[in-house]
């Protein structure tokens, strides 16, 4: 038998997915994932079914395998993009997962959650940065903080323990995630291109100043398998970011040059109303670079493109913590939007 026990909560997801990636990458560790529906394709982990809202169907999964000794959990309720996330929802998945972890398994060691910068109240308005894992938390509701209470009271009278992870927003090339930076940016371009017109900044003026940073996914799938193995990171959490900070006034002009048009200015218009008729230019596009048919919605959430840009603060965590605690890999954000553009590209989704 393998020495360590995995269970990923939502494999499939934008960080799920890399942790069982980077597990399975491992020797010594048996990984699986859990989830309603199956991966598509081949998966870097054995699916098991159930559905996370009943707390029968979960049971009923986790008997049927080996003692969990590492469960993480990276699922997430529905939600609508810039609304109050579903509190009630979120932490009785949690309750359901880690109720089935404790009675079928007591080799359980150690339980992460995944959380994120919202944390800090960043959907809301300006808030202090660097932001710091103990900074006051915000008027809720936040489901953060309901789960992370619940995981750390559950853990207080048990054997094993927890750790918790806050990235900024995750990118990588994942291409069934619509929900992904890396397309928006890539989308967008190319159809500026091909209608001929400048690469405008769909926000404000302030917005194009302000500092901002992202999580790589590999990297942050690898800093939380460290806290989740390790001695410094129990029963705490961490902000895990690439490490490094960026202006989009920085990498905007980086973009229109790699896409060959002129860089132009901030222009605060929301692109899920002026993306809503530009299906057939992308259409256009595809048959043109002889890229993959794929609907343009399938590839960039637009709503989610307004929330990134709508932005007229800083957006910086203090990642002294997790350096602290013994990980100390970094990523520099220019570089990887540009490698993973061109994974996209490689993969015949976006143009070259």
């Amino acid at each position: 038998m393998p020495e360590q026990v995995a269970l990923v909560i939502g494999p499939t997801g934008a960080t799920g997915g890399p942790i069982a990636a980077a597990l399975a990458r491992r020797t010594g560790w048996r990984v699986y994932g859990i989830s309603r529906t199956a991966p598509s394709g081949e998966a870097p982990f054995t699916h098991i079914v159930a559905d996370l809202t009943d707390p029968a169907s979960c049971r009923r999964a986790l008997a049927a395998i080996e003692p969990v000794t590492h469960a993480f959990f990276a699922a997430r309720a529905p939600f609508r993009e810039g609304g109050v996330e579903d509190v009630e929802g979120n932490v009785a998945m949690l309750a359901a997962t880690l109720d089935a972890l404790e009675a079928h398994s007591d080799a359980l060691e150690h339980v992460h959650l995944l959380e994120g910068i919202k944390w800090y109240g960043m959907h809301l308005g300006p808030y202090p940065t660097p932001s710091r894992e103990d900074d006051p938390r915000h008027l809720p509701p936040n489901f953060y903080y309901d789960q992370q209470d619940l995981l750390s009271e559950r853990a207080a009278r048990s054997r094993w323990s927890w750790s918790a992870s806050r990235p900024s927003y995750i990118c990588d090339f994942a291409p069934h995630r619509a929900r992904n930076l890396i397309t928006v940016l890539g989308t967008y371009a190319a159809i500026c291109r091909e209608l001929n017109v400048p690469l405008d900044f769909p926000g404000s003026a302030a917005g194009y100043s302000v500092l901002s940073e992202l999580s790589d996914a590999t990297c942050l799938a690898e800093a939380i398998i460290f806290v989740s193995t390790h001695d410094a990171g129990r029963n705490t959490a961490f902000n895990i970011t690439n490490g490094d900070c960026f202006r989009w006034c920085q990498v905007w002009p980086l973009l229109a040059q790699r896409f060959g048009i002129r860089c132009g200015v901030p222009r605060h218009m929301k692109l899920a109303t002026w993306m809503a008729d530009k299906g057939p230019v992308w259409d256009r596009i595809v048959a043109r670079h002889g890229l993959e048919r794929r609907s343009l919605e399938s590839l960039a959430s637009w709503e989610f493109a307004d929330f990134v840009f709508a932005r007229e603060w800083d957006l910086l965590s203090d990642t002294g913590r997790l350096r602290r605690a013994g990980f100390n890999a970094c990523v520099d954000t220019i570089t990887m939007i540009r490698d993973q553009l061109d994974r996209y590209r490689d993969a015949k989704l976006l143009p070259r």
